[in-house]
């Protein structure tokens, strides 16, 4: 198994450890919707995916997982509020315009919301910028920036900031350092790679 492969299967783990059996579950960016179908296996929930990427709804469609083409924030206004258990945007969130917005109605769509990302704060992530001057290149990184997407990169301390600012409650976190599967207990912003968190309003 790739590394890379297994890293979205310590992923898929930690964020299935927050959704129970039969959720209403709603994935943001939901991609091929490997992850719907893997929550679908061991939770049995009801699926929903959105993604901008036609092909690959039809990959979701494929492999049994409901989802729709469309804008995120589109989507998003057409719902009511708790329309769903939980909200996941999953390796989503620096690829989003607007991703604050995005992630507060989320938080009103949901009754809680899983949010995982890339924590570019890494010290791997600093001291290539030191030494290189330049982006990183890797399994987590794997175009150069030519051919990537445009990209908003943020730290565990920004996102963190950014909840505090704006209310919302910080149930759970889950930081792995740079192999992905240990734990990382302290000093997270530096030396955690991946960071996922379990969000809701501070209301709920």
């Amino acid at each position: 198994m790739s590394s890379a492969k297994n890293k979205r299967q310590v992923d898929f783990q930690a964020i299935a450890q927050w959704v129970h059996q039969g959720d209403h579950v709603l994935d943001l960016g939901c991609g091929r919707g490997v992850l719907l179908e893997y929550l679908k296996q061991k939770k049995a929930i009801y699926a929903l995916g959105v993604d901008i990427d036609q092909h690959k709804i039809l990959n979701c469609l494929k492999r049994g997982v409901n989802a729709y083409q469309s804008d995120i924030k589109y989507f998003l206004n057409q719902l009511e509020p708790k329309s769903f258990d939980r909200v996941i945007l999953s390796r989503t969130v620096d690829q989003l315009d607007d991703p604050g917005w995005i992630i507060q109605k989320s938080l009103e769509v949901g009754k809680r919301v899983t949010v995982g990302f890339v924590n570019y704060a890494f010290w791997f992530n600093r001291i290539n910028m030191l030494i290189k001057g330049t982006k990183l290149n890797n399994e987590t990184y794997p175009n150069p920036w030519y051919e990537s997407m445009p990209s908003n990169t943020f730290s565990i301390s920004e996102f963190e900031s950014f909840c505090h600012n704006k209310g919302i409650k910080i149930h759970r976190r889950i930081c792995y350092a740079g192999d992905w599967s240990k734990k990382q207990l302290f000093l997270c912003n530096l030396l955690s790679a991946y960071a996922i968190y379990d969000l809701s309003l501070n209301d709920n």
